[in-house]
This record gives C-alpha cells, structure tokens and sequence, in this order.
C-alpha cells in the first residue's frame, strides 16, 4: 500500500485558522451556555449579522443548505412549477428546489465572469417560472440590478446563493440582501465558518420572515396571551407554519453562534487579504494569454473564496488535465476542479434535468483549475505557487517552439 503523496501546498478542507482570543470564547461557552441552542448567543449573532450587514431579517441554520431549503419552503413551490438556476455550481444550490417537485431550468454562464446573468436567464421564463437562483459562484457577487428587474417584469422571487460571498458587495448593498432570500455557508471551506458547518438564512418579507422560526425548529411556537402557570398547558406549542407541511430542526447550537458573532469582525479583514493574494496571481501571471481568471465587473464585489483559473488548451498545446498532471504530481500542488455542470450527475439526470444547452459553463468545467486559496496558506506557499505556474507555462510554451 503506497503512503498518499506530500504536497508543498496543500489544497485545504480549512478555509481559516481560529485566533487564540476565539479559541478561549469557544472554551468559555463550552462551560458558560445555557442553554447550548436557541438561547441569547443566536439572538445576538443574528441581531449582529443585521447590522453589519444591512439584511432585514436572518437567522441563523445549521447548514448553507439548511438556508436554501428553507427558502425554497418559502417560495411555496409545488409540481408543475419552474426554478431557473444555473447548471455550473454546487449540488446544494439545485436539491432543496429539487426537493419541491418544480421543474429544474438550468441557466448557462457568461464565458467571462462564469456566472448565470439577466442574458442567460431571461431566454428561460415561461408562465411557469416561479423563481430565480441566482448563485455569486467563487466569491463574486452577481450583476443583480439587471437580474432584479427581470423579477420584478416577470413576478419571480430572487433566491441568492451567497454561500460563497460573505463580505462582498454589490454597488455598496451586501450579497445576500438585494433578492427575496439569502442564503451564506459557514462551512469549513469558506470564508468564516463555525466550527465546520454553520448558515444563515436572509428574508426581506417580514411576514414570511415570521414563518421561519417555526419552520427551524419543529413547528414551536410560544402560546399566546399571558399564562399564570407558565407550563399549562404545556411549555410550548407546536403547530403547522403552513398547513400540512412538516417543520425540520436546523438550528445552529450556542457555541457556534457566539463564535459567528467574534468572526464577523473578521470578515472584512480577510477578504482584504484573499484579494491581495488573487492580484499577486493574477499580476504574475498577466503575460500568459494561456490561462485567464474570473472577470469582476464594476460594482461587483468579491470576496475570493476561491481563484478557478482557465486553461486554454488551443494556446497552450497541452489540455487542463495535462497542466493539472505537472501541478500535482510533479510540482507537489493540490488543485481542485469545481463546479461539475450539474445536469451531468446521475442524482439530476435520474430526476429527469438531464438536458442543458449551456456550451459555456461545459467549456469552464472541462477547462477549469481551481487553485488552493486557504487564507492561511504562507508566503512561501504563495510564493512557490506563483513561480510553479510560471514555470509550467513556460515547459509548454518552450515545447510549442515559442
């Protein structure tokens, strides 16, 4: 049995590392909490997350796909139904909407900046469509204004995926806040993340944001008016937000929502320094017309969850799987390739969504690395990184004669 290889850069399953400071507050609700869920520390960090940034109402889940099934819950989707959604992005996006029994209308993505736009988007509404998921893919924040307006012409809710870009901006308004819905990830992989898993859900409508307590957490509710005997005739009520429809139990414990709370100073910080980073790549790699990297409008932010990076295997004689083979086995790189368009998977094509005409994202897929971007990768990392792509583009160009 062969030991699994070492690599000089890893391609971590940890987006960050915990400060000491958040270490000890961690230590100290382990002791402190009580409750361990539903108590003060969720008030606070939701209460929190409003504030900084600027969501009407949210809440905090146990999972980003807890947030999205819950909004998919929300927008009272039934069979015969349409969601548009774009087919390059996680599987999480597509399956609470799935789940409703609407149709699954896969969107392409624009060649440049890899996201679904008002231009992919707008070719698929029929009388049917209900809603749209709009998804700001590796960090980068859709261009919304556009895709608002089709909504609202159209009578379409807007559920953003803002799994990936806690932080970022759009013309100064949050990612998360401008649709219906929003829905963040606080999973290891990104940006912030409470112990692992972690979500919060965004709701604009206060009277569907009044739904969601109950949706969380087993249908409870307190019973109303004043009671003398505050256990009769129970502690709580338990009843149906919508009729008929069964509640879940997505709560996130105490103890994550008091780390969430310390974490979300940190957040702009370290989006800082993840966009430091891509620059860096970016510049070094600036004179080579073989790769090129996700575009960013003006006015869309990015938070930089990820750098996917676009092999052109015309320009560079050699095809992605090819580069991909020299930066992990020879240069000791691990790379990822993400998203895998989803109408590919047997999980949507034995749910009948195994037709897509998206020539786009099929084309970013099979040419896409994305590079590891761990926060806490070191200079050295970096800088082995770097001068790794630079010497491998330059191998192949000197292969081609060039």
């Amino acid at each position: 049995m062969t030991s699994p290889p070492t690599y000089r850069v890893p391609l971590s399953g940890r987006g960050h590392q915990y400060t000491d400071e958040e270490v000890r507050l961690v230590a100290d609700l382990m002791r402190q909490a009580d409750p361990m869920t539903q108590g003060r520390h969720q008030d606070e960090f939701e209460k929190k997350f409003c504030r900084v940034f600027n969501a009407e109402h949210a809440f905090a889940v146990a999972t980003g796909t807890a947030a999205l099934e819950l909004s998919a819950i929300l927008c009272r989707l039934k069979p015969g139904d349409e969601v548009i959604l774009p087919v390059h992005t996680f599987a999480a996006s597509a399956i609470p909407f799935g789940r409703t029994g609407a149709k699954l209308v896969w969107a392409d993505s624009d060649r440049d900046t890899f996201l679904a736009t008002a231009a992919t988007l707008e070719p698929l509404i029929t009388p049917k469509t209900r809603a749209i998921v709009v998804v700001h893919l590796y960090g980068l924040v859709s261009d919304m204004d556009p895709i608002l307006l089709l909504a609202r012409k159209h009578n379409l809710l807007v559920v953003e995926d803002a799994a990936q870009s806690i932080g970022a901006a759009y013309k100064g308004r949050p990612s998360g806040t401008l649709g219906d819905f929003g829905c963040y990830s606080l999973h290891t992989h990104k940006n912030i993340s409470t112990l692992g898993e972690g979500g919060v859900l965004t709701v604009r409508d206060a009277e569907k944001a009044k739904l969601v307590p109950g949706l969380r957490h087993n249908g409870m509710r307190p019973f109303e008016g004043a009671r003398e005997r505050y256990w009769v005739p129970a502690m709580s009520n338990i009843d149906f937000d919508f009729e008929g429809f069964w509640p879940y139990n997505f709560c996130l414990g105490e103890i994550q929502c008091g780390l969430g709370s310390a974490l979300i100073d940190r957040v702009a910080s370290m989006n800082a320094d993840r966009a430091a980073r891509a620059e860096r790549v970016r510049s070094a790699l600036k004179d080579y017309p073989e790769v090129r990297f996700q575009k960013q409008p003006d006015d869309c932010g990015h938070s930089y969850h990820l750098l996917p990076m676009i092999v052109d295997p015309q320009a560079l004689g050699r095809s992605r799987n090819e580069f991909m083979d020299m930066l992990v086995f020879e240069y000791g790189i691990r790379s990822d390739v993400r998203y895998c368009p989803l109408n590919r998977y047997p999980l949507f094509q034995k749910a009948g969504f195994g037709a897509a005409q998206c020539p786009n994202a099929n084309s970013i897929f099979d040419n896409m690395i994305s590079l590891p971007f761990q926060h806490w990768m070191t200079e050295e990392q970096e800088g082995y990184l770097i001068s790794s792509l630079k010497g491998i583009l330059d191998q192949f160009r000197s292969r081609r004669g060039v």
